[in-house]
């Protein structure tokens, strides 16, 4: 007991399962509420980036093993903006202070080049680099939670909270919760009641009082995940200034790539799904920092994913139209402490204050609690992790080294007990530690070892146990049935229940990471083409497909449009792709095209660019060969 006080957290579904584990997967005190603090003279945004700051030090320091230094680069394309960015990012250090990460630098041209190849080079003129910190955000939370748990604390996931308990007085006695899974209820006795819920920050304080007014401010925030060859292996990216006023951040994580966020004001729900609108935005903004080279496809986005940010207003202030920036804690008439807003950095400082808080409120109750010591308190997997601990689990257990890799920086010092699971392979090498997928280092004895780590569903392994579903939604769905035979050993599910968890990770996959996005297409008729027109209109394609590749992809139309002296934006020449490609893979096949032309013909589309270009080219063609005939 850290505090000297007897804890028990109940959490709805799954550790992590909301917000907090669909972040930008950073941990940072912010530049750009810097630059607003700055700019506006705003010292309460400047202590916000400062605290952050020094929570940002202090994470890196208690969980060395899910956090790392990342160095972020932020391209600059007008000369008058070195000195700008320059002194902004140095500001960044300069408040961070003794607890800054690494020193921020400046690279020309040359330099960022070199470090950041996939950038865009026409009118680059530098670059400048500052460090922030990066961690596996579900993995982190589950860290804190079994942290507390080995200081005394009782946890519980899979468990909600029904009705708040009181007294005559009115005064919180305790609550009612539900077993989600086996639908068991039960009464539980406390002194205080610590509301600390996130998105659903209201749905509790209604439960206390109806009449309360209501404080959260939902916002979508939406992140794709591409192949890892977009992005350098350990360089972000930072778009200072979107088409909508935000930034976007381009990001390595877990040897793939990360690009958001989008902010869009939305319903509280358990189950956010990113729209296709989110995810056109966010290429539609990589595109502009990206090589022309490289063509950025739709049919790359291998996850997607919504988060909901729990902004929330000061009730305490009578303005109800002004957005705490930093977090708040309230206490109500009958005892319930809220502390709402904030961030995943500022995590340890507001669970401090809420309950120092309760403490200030409830002294004859529990006002024996001692000093908070979570500050510099290493979390669990984080005591005896060292970089080179991997090689101990290849030596002493025979296991890859990218497997090994995956598991010291996963469970730290725990990841010894990980390996003591793994089966032997029955091969020479490795000798033990069987993939659950070819293309992923997760192996088998971590679903084992999941179970003990409070996993109850198919679900809480591949998503937060596993990052698997966040990475990508065809191979996570691809490992399903041997992880749902591995829980079924671990935890006696009958035959039925395995179906059960099964369709409901399906479901997950589909609705929450992106699978079944709404692509905002038109329906697609029949084909209404004679054989004659099939045969022109297989002309044309293959005219545009001077290659002859099977398919028409962006290259061919910047290439034609040039062809026809028409100037045009990358962004209309994705448009003009995405008109016709229906399976949004980046390339147009003869079949789609077919069904474009179809379409025009029956007038359920008008007219369409990429026909006009398809037909130009073939024309084109036409008379070239006549005119070599004469």
């Amino acid at each position: 007991m850290i505090k000297g006080l007897s804890t028990a957290l109940v959490e709805l579904d799954d550790f992590s399962s909301g917000t907090s584990s669909r972040s930008t997967k950073l941990i940072h005190g912010g530049v750009r509420y810097l630059q607003k603090a700055i700019l506006k003279l705003d010292m309460e945004q400047y202590k916000m980036v400062k605290e952050a700051l020094q929570e940002r030090a202090n994470l890196l320091e208690i969980a060395p093993h899910l956090s790392y230094p990342l160095p972020i680069m932020l391209p600059v394309y007008h000369y008058w903006q070195i000195p700008y960015f320059w002194v902004g990012i140095k500001m960044y250090d300069l408040v961070a202070g003794t607890k800054n990460v690494k020193k921020s630098y400046y690279l020309s041209k040359k330099d960022a080049m070199e470090l950041f190849p996939m950038l865009k080079s026409d009118s680059l003129v530098g670059a400048i680099v500052y460090y922030d910190g990066q961690h596996n955000d579900a993995r982190m939370n589950l860290s804190i939670a079994l942290t507390a748990a080995r200081y005394g604390a009782t946890i519980a996931n899979h468990v909600a909270v029904t009705k708040l308990n009181k007294d005559s007085g009115g005064k919180l006695i305790g609550a009612r919760l539900q077993d989600q899974l086996t639908k068991q209820e039960w009464d539980v006795k406390a002194k205080v009641i610590v509301n600390a819920t996130g998105p659903f920050t209201d749905s509790i304080r209604l439960m206390d009082n109806q009449e309360t007014r209501k404080i959260c401010q939902p916002s979508s925030g939406v992140h794709i995940v591409l192949p890892g060859y977009y992005s350098p292996e350990s360089m972000g990216l930072l778009d200072p200034s979107t088409s909508d006023g935000r930034v976007i951040f381009f990001l390595p994580w877990e040897k793939w790539t990360i690009a958001g966020t989008t902010d869009k004001v939305c319903e509280v729900t358990h189950n956010p799904a990113p729209t296709e609108s989110d995810i056109q935005f966010i290429l539609s903004e990589i595109r502009h920092y990206l090589s022309p080279d490289i063509n950025v496809r739709r049919g790359d986005v291998m996850s997607a994913w919504a988060g909901i940010r729990p902004l929330v207003l000061d009730p305490s202030k009578p303005n109800t139209e002004s957005i705490a920036r930093n977090h708040i804690i309230d206490l109500s008439p009958s005892g319930l402490v809220t502390v709402a807003g904030g961030k995943w950095t500022t995590y340890r400082v507001m669970a401090q204050e809420a309950i120092d808080a309760a403490v200030k409120d409830n002294p004859d109750k529990i006002g024996h609690a001692t000093e908070c010591k979570t500050l510099g308190l290493t979390l669990e997997g984080g005591h005896k992790w060292t970089p080179t601990l991997y090689i101990h689990l290849v030596q002493d257990f025979g296991l890859e080294p990218e497997v090994a890799h995956h598991l010291a920086n996963t469970y730290g010092d725990k990841a010894f007990a990980v390996a003591k699971l793994a089966e032997l392979t029955g091969r020479r090498w490795p000798v033990a530690g069987r993939r659950l997928h070819v293309e992923f280092p997760y192996i088998e004895a971590e679903i084992r070892f999941a179970v003990r780590e409070y996993a109850c569903t198919a679900v809480d392994v591949i998503a937060r146990r596993l990052r698997l579903a966040f990475l990508n939604t065809q191979a996570a769905e691809e490992t399903l049935p041997r992880i749902v035979d591995i829980l079924a050993e671990e935890l006696k599910w009958s035959k039925s229940e395995k179906e059960i968890q099964l369709n409901k990770a399906k479901d997950f996959l589909r609705k929450e990471m992106g699978q079944q996005v709404d692509k905002e297409l038109r329906d697609v008729l029949p084909i209404s083409l004679t054989k004659d027109e099939i045969n022109k209109y297989s002309k044309q394609f293959h005219s545009l497909d001077r290659d002859r590749k099977g398919y028409i992809g962006i290259n061919d139309l910047r290439r034609s449009m040039k062809a026809q002296g028409v100037k045009i934006s990358e962004d209309e020449l994705h448009q003009m792709l995405s008109e016709v490609d229906i399976n949004k893979n980046g390339q147009v096949e003869l079949g789609e095209y077919l069904e474009l032309m179809s379409a025009i013909k029956t007038g359920t589309i008008a007219h369409s660019r990429f026909s006009k270009a398809a037909e130009f080219e073939y024309n084109k063609i036409s008379v070239d060969r006549a005119g070599g005939g004469l």
